[in-house]
């Protein structure tokens, strides 16, 4: 029994070149379903694939003390709303929330609001009852540290609102991220189509828009004919 040789490299080259004259042959509109087809398939196993991601809201409200002005709570929510992950309190928090300061600072963010002396504490975290640890393990530290400054600040910091598990995950689902992706490879493939070369005639050179029927004689036919008349 004889051994099939391998294919030669000028039977792939062949191959080769009859695969992309048959892309040539296809309509230039080609490349844009298909690199939106390719997105949407894309961008769908990335959200079938990643691990969901929940997210719980602690909330801390700053209220003044006696003879404080109303006003004075709503600069200090600011300010406790800049340092509330900071170290200090994430260093408080991570006893409580079982993950370290590294993942808190990655996962906790602050948030805080112009009109009221309020600061949101917003975790996210892959499972739903390690997010709202880490919300509510921060919002006690913060407060447990403004209680050291309550005094000489007359700004008292008190946990408006506790965490409670999230019952869906924040992050977008696998349609959604399919609909991104399906629009990214469409815009990639529109791109492609504006940037890709002009077709070449069958002598080589680059085909040309022909001139409209009313236009007059080149300019070289014009002088040949001036010449002529001269001569005469």
């Amino acid at each position: 029994m004889t051994e099939q040789s391998p294919p030669r490299p000028a039977a792939a080259r062949a191959a080769l070149r009859t695969f992309a004259a048959r892309l040539r042959r296809l309509p230039a509109w080609w490349l844009l379903p298909v690199c939106a087809l390719l997105g949407a398939v894309i961008g769908g196993a990335y959200g079938l694939l990643r691990a969901p991601q929940y997210t719980a809201t602690s909330y801390v409200i700053a209220v003044p003390g006696d003879k404080a002005d109303p006003a004075t709570a709503l600069g200090f929510a600011q300010a406790y709303g800049r340092v509330a992950t900071q170290l200090a309190v994430l260093g408080d928090a991570q006893v409580e929330a079982g993950v370290p300061v590294a993942t808190l600072r990655e996962s906790v963010r602050a948030a805080t609001s112009p009109d009221a002396p309020m600061i949101s504490l917003s975790a996210t975290a892959a499972s739903p009852g390690t997010a709202t640890d880490m919300a509510n393990a921060v919002a006690r530290a913060l407060t447990a540290n403004a209680r050291l400054t309550k005094d000489a600040m007359r700004v008292q910091l008190v946990q408006f609102s506790r965490a409670t598990e999230p019952s869906s995950p924040a992050s977008a689902s696998a349609a959604v991220t399919a609909l991104v992706g399906a629009s990214a490879g469409g815009l990639l493939g529109g791109l492609a189509l504006l940037a890709r070369p002009r077709r070449r005639t069958a002598g080589g050179e680059n085909a040309s828009v022909p001139a409209p029927a009313g236009e007059s004689a080149p300019a070289a036919e014009r002088a040949a004919a001036g010449e002529a008349r001269a001569a005469t």
